[in-house]
């Protein structure tokens, strides 16, 4: 293996935070101000008047937050937004530090206990430095998205797109990269086109590592996922 080949695998373990137990411990649930604390609510909460209907981000570390204040990742900010806009959302971080699409099936059930309306999928770079195939990240997607849909027919996916270096070979890079559209395609998902717009290789933007967002930097994230976010949720509301 070329030692460029390490150096970008070790790369993608930092990014996605394969050690990152501080990232984890962020990974419990965000939420808006106004809202009830997350998890006290019951199933049949979404169906009583008035009750805020729920947006989980379900990702890896980019959505747990690694490295930051949890009041400043990514689905905390979504929330502040939220609150700001008026709508009546409450927001859920299912982020997990280290979280493959495999990891991300095997799990997701437990967080569909609980109804939700909106469902962001954020994984698949993870698996990356794995060399998963891609046919085989496409399937863990699509299991994600049945799942989802199963429980909550009506829910609205979003998917955030993910890109790559080209050391992966330009074969793997394209498969890959294009593999979010065709799953948001399919399943007519919202896509978000590159979850780290502007801010993936900016040094000001991104921590020590390179990788991770600064709170800075998910300033940035926050506004590139509200752009695609805020016409979908203010629609959900008429």
């Amino acid at each position: 293996m070329k030692v460029s080949q390490l150096i970008i695998i070790t790369w993608f373990m930092l990014l996605l935070g394969e050690a990152g137990s501080e990232a984890a411990a962020q990974a419990a649930p965000s939420r808006s101000a106004s809202a009830a604390k997350v998890g006290s609510a019951q199933p049949s909460a979404a169906s009583l008047a008035g009750a805020p209907k729920r947006v989980v981000f379900f990702g890896n570390s980019l959505t747990a937050g690694y490295g930051v204040d949890p009041k400043r990742n990514l689905p905390s900010l979504i929330a502040q937004k939220i609150d700001s806009a008026g709508l009546n959302y409450k927001v859920v971080n299912a982020g997990v530090s280290g979280e493959t699409t495999a990891g991300g099936l095997a799990r997701v059930g437990a967080v569909l206990r609980q109804p939700v309306d909106v469902f962001v999928l954020e994984l698949g770079a993870n698996d990356v430095f794995r060399f998963v195939p891609v046919p085989e990240i496409r399937r863990n997607l699509q299991g994600i998205i049945d799942a989802v849909r199963k429980k909550n027919p009506k829910a609205q996916i979003v998917v955030a797109g993910l890109q790559i270096p080209g050391d992966f070979g330009p074969g793997y890079v394209t498969e890959f990269q294009s593999l979010f559209r065709e799953v948001a395609t399919k399943n007519r998902a919202t896509l978000i086109p590159y979850l780290l717009e502007g801010v993936g290789g900016v040094p000001e933007l991104n921590q020590e590592d390179g990788i991770h967002p600064t709170a800075a930097g998910y300033k940035v994230v926050a506004g590139t996922v509200w752009h695609t976010l805020a016409p979908l949720l203010e629609a959900r509301t008429l």
